[in-house]
């Protein structure tokens, strides 16, 4: 299906360096020109598609000389699923834009004083290192350049994979995704066929109607697999046939749920996934600790870099065994935990109620005694009457979500006082927005990115903070 196109094309242009967001820029005529799925040094004509005063925006519609760092992409739905934007870019050049990522915001825009940023810390695995993927179905898939729409039977038109950026209601059929190892690809593959070959409608999100919706698959490092799959009403006969046929073709399955979802949208969070064969868990291990992985229970989807970061934040807390900690959006306690043999107690405190609960049942089965979960909005819980009752903290960890920490929050840990602060975010803007609050009173020590998702733009970072006149 093609893009919406300005009657501008800008030809023989040499992209310069990598850019935010993923793009890769260049200049033409004083500009800043940012391209999609562009390498460094590679010489392109671009379709531009949005012009301002000061940039404009294009895609590569002739690559007239590649790069001679440009790799071949190893998926081939790349360019069409902009899932991993990054493919051609070595991975070496990957970390350092990742890098410069951090330094840029931390730095460039947010003026904060910082220490040499360390390399960013590379993952272990670039392909097949997702725990957790989601795909959802369509009856109305995107429809790929060369392909005619009228001719394509209902069947054809069916798709079950990745959202289109941009598109809420257009889904690229996936044949085969790098992210997961295996069975994934297959379980997926075999769910389309099943549902085309017995009549069970996709969803159509646009017009609200079909039957199956979308599927999770949560794996871990030992081979277990969690598959959930979501229904838009409940239809007893042909739910079971699709489940008894997949546990039937993947005995291998430690955890099969359902859910239905009437919803106009594909979240599961605030319904009840309903277990249907097998454990109502599956486990991820680390550093001799298990951590109990439900239906909604967050985890790092790379669970070896997870490993990799939780050691930064361990070490960017320099415990020595007597401390107080308090680890701050805990999730299911995976941090909290991993730090309380090396703390006196930790508290962990985190919105959703049943990631509360696993993480009690994690300590439980992991016998550490040592620590205290409480659930709640993150405002509403830490406030100075909380400190006063369970003790002002030594060490705070915290790893919000993307927005960052609301500024009440910034006010209680200012209050607090802590002599040390461990700041984990996946995004470097909006924790350079809280670590210019947080630098009144405290100094920036180091500073460690680490790449939990290889050929995104994404990245991970972790900054230590030192109260300043300790």
């Amino acid at each position: 299906m093609s893009r919406k196109r300005v009657d501008l094309l800008l030809e023989n242009c040499t992209i310069e360096a990598v850019a935010a967001e993923g793009n890769a820029l260049c200049h033409v005529d004083g500009i800043v020109v940012f391209v999609d799925f562009a390498v460094p040094g590679d010489v392109v004509d671009i379709q531009v598609t949005k012009k301002k005063k000061n940039y404009m925006e294009g895609f590569v519609r002739r690559l007239v000389k590649p790069s001679p760092h440009r790799l071949e992409p190893l998926c081939p739905h790349f360019g069409v699923c902009g899932g991993c934007r990054w493919q051609p870019l070595p991975y070496e050049m990957q970390l350092q834009a990742k890098r410069q990522q951090v330094e840029d915001q931390l730095v460039r825009i947010g003026h904060l004083n910082v220490p040499e940023i360390r390399p960013t810390l590379p993952s272990e695995k670039t392909e097949y290192y997702r725990n957790k993927l989601e795909f959802s179905a369509s009856s109305s898939r995107w429809i790929l350049d060369g392909e005619n729409p009228d001719a394509l039977s209902d069947a054809e038109r069916a798709g079950l994979g990745f959202h289109v950026g941009k598109f809420f209601d257009k889904v690229l059929d996936i044949r085969d995704c790098h992210l997961q190892a295996e069975p994934s690809n297959a379980i997926r593959l075999f769910i389309k066929k099943f549902c085309l070959d017995n009549g069970l409608p996709f969803y159509n999100i646009r017009e609200n109607e079909g039957y199956f919706r979308n599927m999770f698959v949560r794996t871990t490092q030992d081979g277990q697999i969690m598959l959930i799959l979501c229904f838009a009403y409940d239809e007893k006969n042909s739910r079971e046939a699709l489940l008894n046929a997949l546990l039937k073709e993947f005995p291998g399955i430690t955890s099969l749920y359902y859910v239905i979802n009437g919803k106009k949208n594909d979240s599961i969070q605030d319904l009840s996934p309903v277990l249907y064969s097998g454990s109502d868990a599956i486990y991820e291990k680390m550093e001799g600790l298990s951590f109990k992985i439900g239906p909604k229970s967050f985890y790092q989807t790379n669970s070896a870099q997870a490993y990799r970061l939780y050691s930064v934040a361990r070490e960017f807390a320099a415990l020595n065994g007597n401390e107080l900690v308090y680890d701050l959006y805990t999730g299911t306690g995976t941090i909290a935990q991993f730090v309380s043999s090396k703390a006196r107690k930790v508290i962990g405190i985190e919105y959703v109620p049943e990631a509360i609960a696993d993480a009690w049942e994690n300590t439980r089965s992991n016998g550490i005694t040592n620590c205290d979960f409480y659930a709640g909005d993150m405002k509403d819980i830490l406030t100075p009457s909380f400190i006063q009752k369970h003790g002002r903290p030594d060490v705070i960890i915290l790893d919000p979500p993307r927005a960052g920490i609301h500024p009440d929050v910034a006010r209680v840990i200012l209050d607090a006082a802590p002599r040390r602060i461990v700041y984990v975010s996946c995004n470097p803007a909006s924790q350079a927005r809280d670590l210019a609050v947080l630098c009144s009173r405290y100094k920036i020590e180091d500073v460690q990115p680490v790449d939990m998702f290889p050929h995104t733009m994404h990245v991970e970072n972790v900054v230590a903070l030192s109260l300043i006149g300790q």
